[in-house]
C-alpha cells in the first residue's frame, strides 16, 4: 500500500476515534518502527493534525467530523470545546507526580566519526538497527523509552509502570545491550557499508533517585519527562563510562549489591 494511502487512512481513523496507539497502527497496517516514524513526521510535523502522547499514542488535533461541526452550529461546540480544554488542563495537572525512578542513558560511541565515514542512507540503517536492538532489550525488562536523543536513548524504570526491582531491571538492560552488540556488529559488517568502520560501542550510565514526572513543551511538541537531578546524574555517568561499560551511581549500586559483579 502506498505511503500516501496509509497516511489518509490513519488520518480518517484518528478523526473518528480521537486517539490511536502506535501498537494498534502496527497491527492494523502491518508497519515497522521506521514506517511509524515516517507517519509521525508527516502527520505531526508536516500536517500538524495530531500530537504525540508519551511516545505511545497519536492524539487528533485537527477539525472534528461533520457531526461534531453540526453540534457547533446548534451552540454545543462552545460547551464541548470548553469541557475539552478543562479536561486537557486537568490531565496535564494529573500527569505531574513525584516518583523514585531509575534512569538510564545509553549513547553510541563515536557517532560523529561514523557519520563522516558512512553514506547517510547507510548511517540511517546502522542507527536504526542499533536502536531496534536496544529497544528489544528495554522492552524485555519493561523499561520505558522517554526520548530518542539522536543516537542516544533516555530510559525510565519505574514510569509509567512500577516494579519492585527497577534498579535490577535497568542493570540487566545495560548488560543485555552490551551482550547484543557483537552479533549486531557482525550483521552490520556483512549487510551495510559499515565494513570499513570500527564496531559499534556504547556508553551507559544509570542512577536512581527522586524526580517529578510532568508534561513539558508547547504547541504540538509536548513530552512527559522526569525532571530533577536524577536524569542529570545519569547523563553525567554515561559521559564518564568507558566504551562498552555500564556505570552505576552509589544509589543504584546499593539497590543491586550482591546481584551483579561490580
Amino acid at each position: 500500500m502506498k505511503f500516501s494511502v496509509v497516511v489518509e487512512q490513519v488520518l480518517e481513523m484518528l478523526q473518528r476515534q480521537g486517539r490511536v496507539s502506535y501498537r494498534a497502527l502496527k497491527r492494523e497496517f502491518e508497519l515497522d518502527d521506521d514506517y511509524i516514524e515516517d507517519l509521525k513526521e508527516e502527520i505531526i510535523r508536516a500536517r500538524r493534525l495530531a500530537i504525540d502522547e508519551d511516545g505511545a499514542v497519536l492524539v487528533w488535533t485537527g477539525e472534528a467530523e461533520e457531526g461534531e461541526k453540526a453540534k457547533g452550529a446548534k451552540g454545543e461546540k462552545g460547551k464541548d470545546s470548553l469541557e475539552s480544554s478543562v479536561q486537557r488542563l486537568e490531565s496535564r495537572q494529573e500527569v505531574a507526580e513525584r516518583r523514585q525512578l531509575t534512569v538510564m542513558f545509553c549513547d553510541l560511541v563515536g557517532s560523529t566519526a561514523l557519520s563522516e565515514q558512512l553514506d547517510p542512507e547507510d548511517l540511517r540503517e546502522v542507527v536504526s538497527a542499533y536502536q531496534a536492538v536496544c529497544t528489544a532489550v528495554i522492552q524485555r525488562y519493561e523499561g520505558h523509552i522517554a526520548q530518542h536523543l539522536g543516537d542516544g536513548l533516555l530510559v525510565y524504570f519505574g514510569y509509567p509502570r512500577a516494579h519492585e526491582d527497577e534498579a535490577r531491571r535497568a542493570v540487566q538492560v545495560g548488560l543485555g545491550i552490551l551482550a547484543e552488540l557483537p552479533q549486531l556488529n557482525a550483521r552490520l559488517q556483512s549487510t551495510v557499508g559499515a565494513h570499513s568502520c570500527a564496531p559499534l560501542q556504547v556508553r551507559i550510565g544509570i542512577h536512581t533517585g527522586l524526580v517529578v514526572v510532568s508534561e513539558i513543551g508547547s504547541g504540538v511538541k509536548r513530552e512527559i519527562l522526569a525532571l530533577g537531578e536524577t536524569p542529570n546524574i545519569a547523563a553525567r555517568l554515561q559521559g564518564l563510562a568507558e566504551p562498552d561499560t555500564v556505570v552505576l551511581s552509589a544509589a543504584t549500586y546499593r539497590l543491586v549489591a550482591g546481584l551483579f559483579e561490580c
